[in-house]
């Protein structure tokens, strides 16, 4: 893209930038495709509208997501018990620790028939989903998550160690305040 066109000299060339495309785009009448939301050939207003609906979406998940948060902090699960030492039952998944909490006992009951473990007895304690993510994730030293209903098609749920999940102290995406300031504590 040359101003000048490409007939001109080549000293004579000067890039243009691509904001222009955009500039354009009104005054010209020609129409860019658009990204993946919007329809093929729409123009800015389209696009900007298909912008907003991604926004909205996200938005809309976002609330979801605190809603459902707030929704497990106050409710009782089931947290089943390692067969061997009878500490909580985790799983090692993606450089994260995640404790297994269940709705209810058919939810445990799914998951004990998805690992062929239906035979044992399955010991559980009920915990308060708020004291999970308070204080059994951050004593875990570890990054540490809670996986709600494993092995219920489309019903679980991954609270992952993050700010606004869990403390500040046990979530991956806050710095230390000695990285921050630089201050030995």
């Amino acid at each position: 893209m040359f101003e000048l066109g490409g007939d001109a000299e080549p000293s004579a060339r000067i890039r243009r930038s691509q904001l222009y495309d955009y500039v354009d785009l009104p005054r010209t009448g020609r129409q860019e495709t658009a990204g993946p939301e919007a329809p093929e050939g729409a123009g800015l207003r389209e696009q900007a509208a298909a912008s907003t609906d991604a926004i909205d979406a996200v938005e809309r998940r976002r609330r979801e997501f605190a809603v459902l948060l707030g929704e497990f902090r106050r409710t009782a699960v089931l947290v089943p018990l390692d067969a061997e030492n009878s500490a909580l039952l985790t799983a090692d998944f993606g450089g994260v620790r995640w404790i297994y909490a269940f709705s209810n006992e058919h939810a445990l009951a799914r998951f004990a028939l998805t690992r062929g473990e239906s035979e044992r007895e399955w010991a559980y304690q009920r915990w308060l989903g708020a004291r999970l993510l308070d204080a059994a994730v951050p004593a875990v030293g570890v990054p540490c998550g809670v996986a709600l209903d494993v092995g219920s098609e489309g019903e679980g749920a991954l609270f992952p160690p993050v700010r606004g999940i869990v403390p500040d102290e046990a979530a991956v995406d806050v710095e230390t305040e000695t990285a921050v300031t630089g201050d030995v504590t």
